[in-house]
């Protein structure tokens, strides 16, 4: 009683399923390629090293002598009227706008992540391999973000403030 022409296409559903399949790729390729072109910055402005710690930063400007220095969440006693409780460090790391800068962020310890999300920056840092992003921002002001993973007890007392300027 069934048609066995109709229940046993099988050309059909090779054709259904490779199509859909090729239109896939095609759009795919393209985009991978610009997606990586649009990633690098060739000639940066600054290179910086951002090194995490349990419980602090290091960060490195390898481009001016290896001018280096830790940047710790200030305890609340030392924050001045109009600072953010939690998110304030000792030393700032200061970056010119509408130059491209190249972050190199790596981990001394566990794993730990490099995140200002108000400039949309977020990247891993694991202990042994080193880790880049670029950006170049477009507004000056103090962004402030933290790491963003589970890496040991007090692991979001980790704040990280970027100041940029003109």
């Amino acid at each position: 009683l069934t048609n066995t022409n109709i229940t046993d296409a099988q050309e059909m559903e090779t054709i259904w399923t490779i199509l859909p399949a090729m239109i896939l790729i095609l759009i795919a390729l393209p985009s991978l390629r610009i997606l990586y072109l649009a990633d690098e910055i060739n000639n940066p402005s600054f290179t910086i090293k951002s090194i995490g710690h349990q419980w602090y930063w290091t960060y490195e400007y390898t481009d001016y002598g290896g001018l280096i220095f830790n940047s710790y969440m200030l305890p609340p006693l030392f924050l001045n009227p109009g600072d953010l409780r939690l998110l304030e460090v000792d030393n700032r790391v200061v970056l010119p706008i509408e130059a491209p800068v190249r972050m190199m962020i790596t981990s001394q310890d566990v794993l730990h992540s490099w995140t200002i999300p108000t400039l949309g920056l977020k990247t891993d840092a694991v202990p042994g391999r080193l880790n880049q992003t670029t950006f170049t921002a477009t507004r000056p002001g103090v962004y402030y973000g933290q790491c963003s993973e589970i890496c040991g007890a007090n692991h979001s007392f980790m704040p990280i403030v970027a100041e940029l300027i003109p």
